[in-house]
This record gives C-alpha cells, sequence and structure tokens, in this order.
C-alpha cells in the first residue's frame, strides 16, 4: 500500500465509546475516574472540582463533576445533556460519551449511540438489572453499536461480593438472549474507589479478567472494511473566499461523514438528488491528504468538475447508485412525548 493510501493516523486507533445505564448508577464517576487515573486532567480543573467538592461538604474528590457541564447538572448532580471528553493512554485515542441515566433524557442518549463502537452499561451492584438498563442496552443493540461491555459497579458497597456480581451476570445475559446480542463483557469495579479501571486493585482479586481499560485497549479499531455501497451525506460545503491562499478562492470542498462503503481519488460519483455526475479529484481529513477514505470516517471531498452541492445532498459512486423502490423496511427510534 503506498504513502498516499494508508489510513491517517488520527484516525487508526480512535475508539468511540459510550457509557450509559440507570440514573445514579455512576456513568459520570467512572469517567471522571478514567480521567484522573490516566493523568490527563489539567490542574486548574483538578483545583476547581476539589473547591467544589468542598464546597458540598464532602471528604473526597467528586470525580463526577469532570463531565457535568450545564448548570443545572452540577446543582442537581446529574446529566442531563451528553457530555464528551477526551483521552489518550499514549497507545490509543478515545472519545467518551456520558450518556443521562433520566428517563426523561434517553433521546440524548440515542444521539451518543449513534457513532459509538463501544457501549459501557453500567448496573449498580446493589439493585441489579432495571428498567432503563434494559432500554439503553435495546437502544445500543437498535443502533448497531457492535460491543457491549457490562460494568456492575458499586462494588465496594456490597462487599465485594462475586455471587452478587455473578447474579447480575445471569440476569443480564439472559435479558441479552432475548434481543440476540452476542458480544457482551462483563467487569466487577468500583468507580469511586478505583478497583478494576485503570490499576486493579486488592479487594476484586477473585476476578482474573482484565481491567476495564485494558479492555478498551484491546477493543477493534473503528474502521474497518465494509463491503457495501458508498454514501457520503454532505453535511457542510466548505469555501474559503476570505483565505489569503488565491489558491482556496475557487476551493470548493463537500464535508460529511462516510455512511458505508470506500472511495478512492479518481472514483466515478453521482450526486443526488440532482444527478449530477464528476470524479473524485481529492480527499483529505483535515490536512492529511489521503488516496481513499472508509466507512465512519469524516472528511472532505474535491471534485473534477463544478457542481452545485448544499447542505443534505448524497455522494454515491456512480457504479453504486441507489435503486428507486414504493416501499421500504425500516426500524425507527421515536423520540417525541406523543406516539406517532
Amino acid at each position: 500500500m503506498s504513502a498516499l493510501e494508508q489510513l491517517p493516523e488520527i484516525d487508526n486507533g480512535l475508539l468511540r465509546f459510550l457509557t450509559c445505564g440507570s440514573v445514579d448508577d455512576g456513568k459520570s464517576t467512572l469517567i471522571g475516574r478514567l480521567l484522573f487515573d490516566t493523568k490527563t486532567i489539567l490542574a486548574d480543573t483538578m483545583n476547581a472540582i476539589e473547591k467544589t467538592s468542598a464546597k458540598r461538604g464532602m471528604t473526597a474528590v467528586d470525580l463526577s463533576l469532570l463531565t457535568d457541564g450545564l448548570q443545572a447538572e452540577r446543582e442537581q448532580g446529574i446529566t442531563i445533556d451528553v457530555a464528551y471528553r477526551y483521552f489518550t493512554t499514549g497507545t490509543r485515542k478515545y472519545i467518551i460519551a456520558d450518556a443521562p441515566g433520566h428517563e426523561q433524557y434517553t433521546r440524548n442518549m440515542v444521539t451518543a449511540a449513534s457513532t459509538a463502537n463501544l457501549a459501557i452499561i453500567l448496573i449498580d451492584a446493589r439493585k441489579g438489572v432495571l428498567t432503563q438498563t434494559r432500554r439503553h442496552s435495546y437502544l445500543a443493540s437498535l443502533v448497531g453499536i457492535p460491543h457491549l461491555l457490562v460494568a456492575v459497579n458499586k462494588m465496594d458497597l456490597v462487599d465485594y461480593d462475586e455471587a452478587t456480581f455473578e447474579r447480575i451476570k445471569a440476569d443480564y445475559l439472559a435479558f441479552a438472549a432475548q434481543l440476540g446480542i452476542k458480544d457482551v463483557r462483563f467487569i466487577p469495579i468500583s468507580a469511586l474507589a478505583g478497583d478494576m479501571i485503570v490499576d486493579r486493585g486488592a479487594r476484586l482479586d477473585w476476578y482474573k479478567g482484565p481491567t476495564l481499560l485494558e479492555i478498551l485497549e484491546a477493543a477493534p479499531a473503528a474502521h474497518t472494511e465494509k463491503a457495501e455501497d458508498f454514501r457520503l451525506p454532505v453535511q457542510f460545503v466548505c469555501r474559503p473566499h476570505d483565505s489569503a491562499n488565491p489558491e482556496l478562492h475557487d476551493y470548493r470542498g463537500f464535508m460529511g461523514r462516510v455512511e458505508s462503503g470506500e472511495i478512492r481519488v479518481g472514483d466515478a460519483v453521482t450526486v443526488l438528488p440532482s444527478g449530477a455526475s464528476s470524479k473524485v479529484k481529492a480527499i483529505s481529513i483535515g490536512t492529511e491528504q489521503l488516496g481513499r477514505a472508509i466507512h465512519e470516517q469524516s472528511i472532505t471531498l474535491l471534485l473534477e468538475d463544478e457542481i452545485d452541492i448544499s447542505r443534505g445532498d448524497m455522494i454515491v459512486k456512480s457504479a453504486e447508485a441507489p435503486a428507486a423502490v414504493k416501499q421500504i423496511d425500516a426500524t425507527v427510534c421515536w423520540l417525541s412525548e406523543t406516539p406517532m
């Protein structure tokens, strides 16, 4: 493979994962623990969290505050909007989405799940599998998240009891079998104490599997080959008219996320719904020039011809254009409180 055809290093090891589950199961604390134990928290951020924790009368730092972005979240101690955080371990890059656990904010969880490669389903060891646990698991399966990791949290509150973990594991497996979920793993943790997150700790010695971070490090990469037709919904048309570089005065880049298939420089493409055709002149991610792009990569396409393309149009390979049909089968997530 030539240097031009190699996938950019920025995306090779990237893993997008989601934390979800019922309210107060410890999702935000888990993310805070990951950030803290991987030493990716800035000093001023840590100082602010320590001060806020002290004002609340807490004897220990509340790591969940690291993901609470809205004022209402900080006041209520809950997650409302999806909070995104980024960290790296030196061997891999991560984007974490902290989904809200309350039922009324389920639609926000669906937004986060739509781009995740792995979902961590948190379960409170004292409460077991709850309705919202099942709901989030179903939605994760529905949107096609390929890997599920069930983290039984707050093991410190059940005295790190192995029987409790095994009982919850059996309950979840029975539920997962009904959904047809196959790729699911289980791990006992204490996000508050830090057991089995980055470090193993001494109180879960009966668990012989990898830590949570080790599981994330070994999870399959996001970008793999898929034998599907190429589809690129245009999200933005980049035209830097005010650029000081005269070469960019006629620049017209079509930006979007490759939803399926692959595209190469020189491929013939068709724009829908107009039906206009051209060939791919260049492909880029940021300043990185590519010879090809595959599904789940966010790219910029340059075409050889000047074509009127707007946000919402679809760019497809001319040889893989979709066929017109009278009806389709679809699974729909209806997020309104009003029934269809």
